[in-house]
């Protein structure tokens, strides 16, 4: 067994074979870069190696580098971990001329399967399912769109090397075919130096589902089952899942037959994912083969019961595979929820900052039997760098059944406190407690489908409104009472304004008649005024205890506002919310539901129409740079008049390229940016005049 081994990556993933490599009682050596000096990868390792500046192509990416490193340190193996160095051939041939031994398959497999062309190539004369297209290098536009006419609408434009998304694009006419091709293009060479493109056909109502494959040298493959990855945005999944809700058993045997069938085909050796594209039938098509470590890969431990970092480490040591494919057992359901340093409310645009507060859920069995697992690479106090994949966070559920999974993950989203940085925890929270999610029906285009005006949080019922109001206003008044003596009584009205931060002069009024203050200063009673009849609601005072943890800014109570058997309320009686203070406003997040609140006291309430607004000041005719980055593209020069939603300029940030538009048809003035500029967050790029 290695005594000590090289991890050439960073972030949760390097966290997470550090941990495994832990358990193995084998050292570790870390590599790090400028922007990673404090990271939790390195602090965690044994050792550590300084590579070079913070972008990849100064640092993780620089081979040599990471060669001298595991020289240096004397390192019997070297892990990749996913993406950077992982799926590169070139590199694994490096290190067997070193006489390193690399933690994954072969470079010939790596060569075979790396290369999306060459694998669906493999795949076909292996008799595995594929899925029509060009299976050939694209050069050109032009090309492009002829290839694409005569496949048929949709296409799927994609890079031939990497993976995660980058150099992928789906285009649904001609129109749409060259602009996607030229941004597949550039993401192909920014991420992986590879500007090789495919095209092949989209396929309709499609779900994305992967088998997790084991061999060792020997000859011996099995599979895992399998991960349902369709909850995907811009081809990145964000919410996964082992098993599938859709597949049955005879489907999942198929699958995995294939899937071994095409392993040996290329002699792979190493925990590896084969990708399928499910059709609503259940026919399913090769998609690709990644020759690594999948970012999901938790939730099929977490069904499994198998370690997959321990089975490479044990299989590029030259051992047997011991587990048999009788000895697979797929227990209970998993879900995976993928947390992004980005703003959901403002087209996903990534987020970087300093991670002022973060305190995820505990890992742990629960007293209902789920489990909690959180697979992350940060720690409070770390600076969230433009130059890295946004992802803060793996937080994994299991459950006996998907709906126990489910729930627990629920839970965990509102007990996850993150400040600093924009987040996509309400996103996640959103599609968990999603109607069409639960019932399990799923596809790729689901967030397309039901966020097509894009996400801007979910809107309570008339039940819900009142029950969150109502925390708001008791919150509100045992904190304000808590540090006075001698309160007998605070038996008046209150007004409470909800806001909702993402619907435009969205707002609604609550009012409620408070009753005396019990010894214990969190506890009071509300009776609510509705203006309108509301079915349900009680004409009485309601006890409310709130429990406080402030840590969190957790806050959790027993509301019964309502009459209803329970059976016909839908919204909880039990409620844990997180409730955070912003003079004069209260801010309230719950399962997706983002507020803020004005809490008043009737007098003051009703001075209220005679205050100014805030002056808002008209930044409509201006192009605002929405997250820091670099601009690579400026798309139109200054005197043009463009249409609504022409593309004005390429920004680039986290490895993705985001393509600014412009809000209305307009005439576009002074440009303040040259392409390879670096960007700062709400910089002006350009202006433009409106007709």
């Amino acid at each position: 067994m290695f005594k000590k081994i090289l991890i050439a990556n960073r972030g949760e993933i390097a966290c997470r074979i550090i941990k495994t490599a832990k358990k193995m009682n084998i050292k570790t050596v870390a590599v790090y870069s400028d922007a990673d000096r404090s990271a939790e990868h390195v602090s965690l390792a044994d050792e550590a190696v300084y590579l070079g500046g913070s972008s990849a192509s100064e640092s993780y990416l620089r081979s040599e580098l990471i060669i001298k490193a595991c020289k240096e340190k004397s390192c019997d193996a070297l892990h990749p971990g996913y993406g950077f160095l992982s799926e590169n051939a070139n590199f694994a041939e490096l290190l067997e001329k070193e006489g390193i031994t690399f933690i994954g398959p072969s470079k010939s497999a790596i060569a075979s399967m790396g290369d999306k062309i060459e694998s669906k190539k493999i795949a076909k004369a292996a008799g595995v399912n594929t899925v029509p297209g060009h299976i050939g290098i694209i050069d050109n536009e032009d090309e492009a769109i002829k290839i694409a006419n005569e496949i048929g609408y949709p296409v799927m434009i994609k890079a031939s090397a990497g993976g995660g998304g980058k150099g992928m694009r789906i285009a649904f006419s001609k129109d749409q075919v060259a602009e996607s091709f030229e941004r597949a293009t550039s993401e192909a060479i920014s991420s992986f130096g590879d500007k090789r493109i495919f095209i092949e056909k989209f396929i309709t109502e499609p779900r994305h589902i992967e088998i997790q494959v084991l061999a060792d040298n020997f000859g011996n493959t099995i599979h895992l089952g399998e991960r349902e990855c369709s909850i995907q945005r811009r081809n990145q999944k964000v919410i996964e899942e082992a098993p599938s809700p859709f597949l049955d058993q005879k489907t999942r045997e198929e699958m995995g037959e294939q899937a071994i069938k095409l392993s040996r085909e290329v002699g792979y050796s190493s925990a590896g994912t084969v990708e399928f594209i499910v059709d609503k039938n259940k026919n399913f098509y090769f998609l690709e083969m990644n020759t690594r470590l999948q970012v999901e890969h938790p939730v099929t431990e977490l069904i499994t019961g198998i370690d997959l970092v321990e089975q490479m480490i044990n299989i590029a040591s030259g051992k047997t595979l011991e587990i048999k494919q009788e000895d697979v057992e797929l227990n209970g359901s998993a879900i995976e929820s993928r947390i992004y340093a980005e703003n959901p409310y403002k087209s996903f645009l990534p987020s970087i900052g300093r991670l002022t507060k973060y305190d995820p859920p505990k890992e742990k069995k629960h007293d209902d039997n789920t489990v909690t697992r959180n697979d992350t690479g940060v720690k409070e106090g770390d600076e969230i760098s433009m130059y890295y994949d946004p992802m803060i966070a793996k937080l994994c559920s299991w459950g006996k059944t998907r709906e126990s999974a489910i729930s627990r993950m629920e839970s965990a989203l509102d007990n996850f406190l993150l400040e600093g940085i924009d987040h996509n925890i309400p996103f996640l929270s959103a599609i968990l407690a999603n109607k069409r999610f639960k019932s399990g029906d799923l596809s790729t285009s689901f967030i397309q489908d039901e966020y097509k005006e894009g996400f801007n949080g979910v809107f309570p019922s008339a039940n819900e409104e009142w029950t969150l109001a109502s925390l708001l206003l008791a919150y509100h008044i045992t904190e304000i009472y808590k540090d006075t003596e001698n309160v007998h009584e605070i038996s008046e009205e209150w007004e409470v304004q909800l806001k909702y931060n993402s619907i435009e002069g969205g707002s609604s009024l609550f009012k409620f008649r408070t009753e005396q203050l019990g010894n214990d200063k969190n506890q009071l009673k509300l009776k609510p005024l509705p203006s309108k009849k509301v079915s349900g609601i009680v004409d009485e005072f309601v006890p409310i205890y709130l429990h406080k943890d402030f840590s969190k800014k957790l806050v959790s109570a027993n509301v019964q506002l309502f009459s209803k058997p329970k059976s016909e309320i839908t919204f909880p009686e039990k409620i844990e919310c997180r409730i955070s203070y912003h003079n004069p406003y209260l801010y309230l997040s719950y399962r997706g539901i983002s507020i803020s609140g004005l809490v008043l006291p009737q007098y003051v309430a009703k001075h209220m129409k005679h205050m100014k607004p805030m002056k808002i000041i008209d930044k409509s005719n201006l192009l605002i740079c929405p997250m820091p980055g670099k601009l690579i593209k400026v798309l139109v020069k200054e005197g043009d008049v463009v249409e609504d939603g022409q593309a004005l300029c390429v920004v680039e940030a986290m490895k993705m390229e985001n393509t600014l538009i412009a809000p209305k048809k307009c005439k576009i003035g002074k440009i303040k940016f040259k392409e390879n500029d670096t960007l700062s967050v709400d910089q002006v790029i350009m202006e433009f005049a409106f007709n």
